[in-house]
C-alpha cells in the first residue's frame, strides 16, 4: 500500500504538471495573440502616421509652388512699375523744361493770389 500511494501521488503530480503545461500553453497562446494584435495595431498606426506625414509634405510642396508663382508674378510687376516710373520721370523732366508754371516768378510768392496763376499762363 505504501507503494501505491507514491504512484498515485506521482500520477497526480503528472496530471498537475500536464494541466499546468496546458494552462501555460493557453497563456502562451493568449500572449502570442496579444502580441500579434499589438503588432497589427502598431503597423496600422505607423501606416497612418506615414500617410499623414506624406500629406503634410505634399501640402507644403503645393504651398511652396504657389508662393514661387506669386513671387515670380510680383517680380514681373515690380519690373513693369519700375519701367513705368522711369518713363514718367522722363516725361516729367521733359515737361519741366517747357512748363510755364515752373518758370513763372509768381509761383514763389508766399501770398496766394487768385490772379497769380492767370498771369503765368500764356495768352
Amino acid at each position: 500500500m505504501s507503494c501505491a500511494l507514491p504512484a498515485a501521488a506521482a500520477a497526480g503530480a503528472s496530471a498537475l504538471s500536464r494541466g499546468a503545461a496546458a494552462e501555460g500553453g493557453q497563456q502562451s497562446r493568449e500572449e502570442d495573440d496579444r502580441k500579434v494584435r499589438r503588432r497589427e495595431k502598431n503597423r496600422v498606426a505607423a501606416q497612418r502616421s506615414r500617410k499623414k506625414q506624406t500629406q503634410k509634405a505634399d501640402k507644403l510642396h503645393e504651398e511652396y509652388e504657389s508662393l514661387e508663382q506669386e513671387n515670380t508674378s510680383l517680380k514681373r510687376e515690380i519690373g513693369k512699375l519700375t519701367d513705368e516710373m522711369k518713363h514718367l520721370s522722363e516725361v516729367l523732366k521733359d515737361h519741366e523744361k517747357i512748363c510755364p508754371l515752373l518758370h513763372c516768378t509768381m509761383n514763389f510768392v508766399t501770398i496766394p493770389r487768385p490772379d497769380a496763376l492767370a498771369s503765368c499762363l500764356p495768352r
